[in-house]
């Protein structure tokens, strides 16, 4: 096909603004039309306007300020002086440069092997979850599941009662998932809420889309994977965050299930490393020599120093992995939350 014809497409009242600055043929029109340029309308406000204009940037500015300011300060209290850092001097930029915080907590042993436990249980449960997640929302949508909302009931009741602990320690047990890398991620693997989430979010999909594909001859796994799976990405990259920080953030399990080092992970040994704050700081304190301490303080560990430290270590792998999946999370989590 043929482009369409831009003169037809001119209306009557820019045809004649053409016309009256010299155009008068028809090949005049086509060629002065390139290289016509409509006026920008100029927007006049009024002085109440600039106000509120005024007052909603300073309101926004100073809420983004508020959220970004902890992170900022906790980055400038890790690279300052920890005397300055420990007395709270440390406001606005860091004070007494170094990287001694940093460089200690690399050496931590065992840290690398652990950052790797962290990231594999990261990646392989985000995706386990988020394929239970899915699959489960469709399926409780499908009328030829027998006692489809009976099942979906007693998933839901999990979300409001649990049987404690102990019974949950001596069920892990029983299936062989103490000291055991499945143990991060079978335990966690089915979640009420994401299923929620997802099948709120499959009712909202036009009914039609499946009755096609199943007078077609797709089968249950065939609708599931080529039709619902590619229509629901902004639910599962709203899913694949939320698990993806729980995951990483978790070091309970890794307490409660796990006493093989190998399988410790990152959180769990910079939370080891932050138990020893406190031991550190009294070591630095019994010096007795007063010329050398000055300098000892200014870049030996202190409890401030090494939340801080730990808190940019374990907080910052994740929040790189955000910005990918924030042009989904929004539509994500309020078209699988609302129904319709």
């Amino acid at each position: 096909m043929g482009e369409p014809n831009k003169l037809e497409s001119l209306s009557s009242i820019e045809t004649d603004k053409l016309k009256a600055v010299g155009a008068g043929s028809e090949a005049d029109l086509r060629s002065r039309y390139v290289d016509y340029v409509p006026p920008k309308t100029k927007m006049h406000m009024s002085a109440t306007d600039k106000v509120i204009s005024v007052i909603i940037y300073v309101t926004y500015a100073m809420l983004a300020f508020v959220c970004v300011y902890p992170f900022y300060y906790i980055f400038i209290n890790t690279l300052s002086n920890n005397e300055a850092s420990a007395r709270g001097k440390v406001f606005l930029v860091p004070i007494g440069f170094h990287l001694t915080n940093y460089a200690k907590v690399a050496k931590i042993d065992g840290l690398i092997q652990a950052a790797e436990v962290s990231v594999a249980r990261t990646v392989v449960g985000t995706i386990l979850t988020v394929i239970v997640a899915a699959f489960l929302g469709f399926m409780f949508t499908r009328e030829s599941l027998w006692h489809r909302k009976l099942w979906f009931r007693f998933v839901a009741a999990t979300m409001y009662f649990n049987a404690g602990i102990i019974p949950w320690y001596l069920t892990m047990r029983n299936l062989g998932l103490t000291n055991n890398f499945w143990g991060y991620i079978f335990p966690v693997a089915v979640q009420p809420f994401y299923i929620i989430l997802c099948k709120t979010y499959v009712e909202s999909v036009p009914r039609e889309l499946q009755d096609a594909a199943e007078i077609d001859g797709a089968g249950t796994m065939r609708v599931f994977f080529s039709i619902i799976l590619p229509v629901i990405k902004p639910i599962i990259a709203t899913i694949a965050v939320f698990a993806a920080v729980a995951q990483w953030n978790s070091f309970q399990d890794t307490l409660l299930l796990v006493t093989d080092k190998n399988l410790y992970t990152l959180q769990f040994t910079l939370y080891n490393y932050l138990q020893s704050a406190n031991s550190l700081a009294s070591l630095v304190n019994s010096s007795t020599s007063t010329d050398s301490m000055a300098q000892l303080l200014a870049t030996a560990s202190t409890n401030t120093s090494i939340r801080m430290t730990v808190t940019m270590v374990v907080v910052t792998p994740i929040m790189l992995v955000y910005p990918f999946f924030q042009r989904f999370f929004t539509k994500g989590i309020m078209v699988g939350a609302v129904k319709g």
